[in-house]
């Protein structure tokens, strides 16, 4: 992989406008990353790995967005589901730290790590990609569509370059090249009337959720002085109650709060550093920046730091931490901050599909079936923060609305009606509710990751990135060891997990979302007997016209394959066999997976039945559209 700063140096060609000559590019690529953020850099990773000549451009010397430059380094959920980058990444941090339990150090996540830990492994991961070229402290200035692609230029410095490609992925923090693509997109809050979400508010506005200047405080050891100069019209009267100490009143407060001690150790990080990004009367911070310009997000900027700094004061002077102080050399910069704030919530555009918190909620009861096309999961709570917003009466009260886990249709990261353009990051096509879980890192991470097949098969195939099959992005995420089904009852290790996760995609065979507090399960139980009444219903919603007829309760083994035949035949996936022929592909493929000795008379379980269809039927080859209906007549 090449690295390519260009801070200094003079543009490598000029554009060409002259007539009768082609215009010339300082760079080419099949796909373009604007934005190394959480979402930015997967999808750099991923095109990458599929072959496709990948350029990845961020605006500051950093990748890793919100894991890493914004310093929110404790991951939010997906700790049981082992999904693609995402698991790399962990596995990465874990070899670092030496062990799963060495980052199991706050509260708050069973995964934190020191974010310039986090950049360097994200740097590591983007170096191995020779495919995967990567242009640091660089601006997006302008873009323009052409008829085979885009042409965007860049400012570095006081040079300007420009890069000619075919797909472009915005990977922004806030949907910038969205915008600027003339993307379709709403910001804030969505009315009722319009998502069908009960729990919206009645009208739409433009709330958006709290951003967060975090900073990386280090433990300088008993006796030392940390404290930073007192900040400039300081005022401690926020920071009442952001846990429980003597100058917190019991009539202050809604909610006993939680002990100073114990409140610190919600983001205790490796080697005795602290993230701070506590929002109880705490450093969340109210401004949308989103339709601003650079100067005045920057001047917003300023004001969120120097709120987190008036917050770093109060625990030092108030609280008695003292002894934590900024941790030198965590961000290269000036102050030790990190290099822009913790966003939320972004632009949030107008895709092919939108998922709203109905389909999270209820994903099987829904006239679509979205969760067919999924392409990235999640099981973080619906969580919004809007404590720091002036007026608390014009916001609704989410509190955590309960959901199983998900997966997000791929649908919502291609815009309606603009081709060569995949969005990620938190503006793809979901609802200002659904984003509450969304935005999370992994979730961002899984993200990227099928933007970054989408775009790679695009140019690959000569094709939009809306008409590749949808089928095929998702085999091509199941080959890089991504879910594209949220189960957490199995994993990559085991023999069956691609077969469970293909049927689980096409509705057959469906799991069992549950909801236990902060823990949100999807599970497909793979070793309970397959019903002969769940797998009825399933097949009818892809064969519809079809009678199947059971001998009881339960399927066997005989019934299994006799059934999976009898579907691939309507299908046209497969060919009608005696029935020796179709137990002796049922045996091997018992062998294949592990399963022991085929007994043909014995009840199967549902993952020996995922397996069965997808060997024999293979239904998951039917294509599919946007809303997750088969496009075949299988009448």
């Amino acid at each position: 992989m090449k690295l390519l700063h260009f801070l200094g140096l003079v543009l490598l060609t000029s554009l060409i406008s002259c007539t009768g000559k082609e215009m010339a590019y300082d760079l080419e690529a099949d796909v373009l990353v604007i934005g190394g953020g959480a979402s930015g850099t997967m999808a750099g990773i991923q095109s990458a790995r599929l072959g496709a000549s990948t350029l990845m451009v961020e605006e500051t010397p950093w990748l890793g967005g919100m894991l890493t430059s914004a310093g929110v380094s404790a991951i939010d959920g997906n700790y049981r589901l082992y999904s693609g980058l995402w698991e790399e990444f962990r596995q990465k941090l874990y070899n670092h730290y030496g062990s799963a339990g060495a980052v199991n150090t706050g509260w708050v996540s069973n995964v934190l790590f020191e974010p310039s830990v986090g950049a360097n492994i994200l740097w590591e991961m983007a170096s191995a990609e020779q495919k995967l070229e990567v242009k640091f402290d660089s601006k997006l200035h302008s873009l323009k569509k052409t008829e085979d692609g885009w042409v965007a230029v860049f400012t570095a410095g006081e040079a300007r370059f420009s890069v000619k490609a075919t797909v472009i992925i915005d990977g922004t923090e806030l949907g910038d090249v969205a915008k600027m693509a003339g993307i379709p997109y709403d910001v804030g809050m969505d009315s009722r009337h319009e998502t069908g979400e009960a729990i919206a508010p009645e009208k739409a506005n433009n709330i958006v959720q709290d951003l967060t200047y975090v900073a990386i405080l280090k433990d300088y050891g008993k006796g030392a002085d940390k404290t930073i100069p007192r900040p400039e019209n300081y005022d401690p009267a926020p920071f009442r109650c952001t846990c429980a100490s003597d100058s917190c009143k019991e009539d202050n407060y809604e909610r006993e709060p939680w002990g100073c001690d114990y409140m610190m150790e919600y983001g205790h990080l490796p080697n005795n550093k602290f993230m701070i990004n506590w929002p109880i009367n705490g450093n969340d911070y109210y401004v949308n920046v989103v339709e601003m310009s650079e100067a005045g997000r920057q001047a917003a900027y300023k004001k969120a730091k120097w709120h987190t700094r008036c917050y770093i004061y109060y625990l030092q002077t108030e609280l008695g931490f003292n002894n934590l102080g900024i941790a030198e050399g965590e961000f290269p910069t000036a102050d030790g901050f990190p290099l822009f704030p913790y966003h939320r919530e972004s632009r949030r555009i107008k895709g092919k599909v939108r998922f709203t918190v109905n389909d999270m909620a209820r994903p099987f009861d829904q006239q679509r079936a979205l969760y067919r096309t999924g392409i990235a999961v999640g099981d973080y709570a619906v969580d919004h923060h809007h404590a720091a917003y002036p007026d608390p009466s014009e916001v609704p009260d989410l509190h955590f609305y309960p959901v199983p886990s998900y997966t997000l249709p791929l649908g919502a990261l291609i815009p309606a009606n603009q081709e060569n353009l995949i969005v990620a990051e938190k503006s793809v096509s979901v609802t200002n509710i659904v984003n509450g879980t969304t935005r999370l890192q992994p979730v961002c991470m899984l993200i990227g990751q099928a933007a970054g097949v989408l775009g790679a098969l695009a140019t690959q195939t000569g094709v939009a990135p809306a008409d590749v099959p949808i089928r095929r992005v998702q085999e091509a995420l199941l080959d890089a060891g991504a879910y594209i089904q949220p189960y957490s009852d199995i994993t990559p290790e085991d023999s069956y997990w691609k077969a469970v996760q293909r049927i689980g995609a096409t509705g057959i065979i469906k799991g069992e979302g549950k909801n236990q507090g902060w823990a949100n399960l999807t599970l497909f139980h793979p070793d309970s007997v397959m019903t002969s009444k769940a797998l009825s219903e399933g097949l009818k919603e892809l064969v519809p016209d079809v009678e199947f007829h059971f001998e009881g309760a339960f399927v066997t083994g005989k019934e299994a394959g006799e059934i999976a035949m009898k579907t691939g035949i309507i299908l046209g996936t497969c060919k009608k066999a005696d029935e020796d022929l179709l137990l002796q592909k049922i045996e091997n493929s018992w062998a294949e997976y592990g399963f022991g000795t085929f007994l043909p008379n014995e009840p199967v379980s549902r993952c020996q039945m995922a397996v069965i269809l997808h060997e024999i039927a293979n239904p998951f080859n039917v294509e599919i559209d946007w809303e997750g209906n088969f496009k075949k007549n299988c009448r």
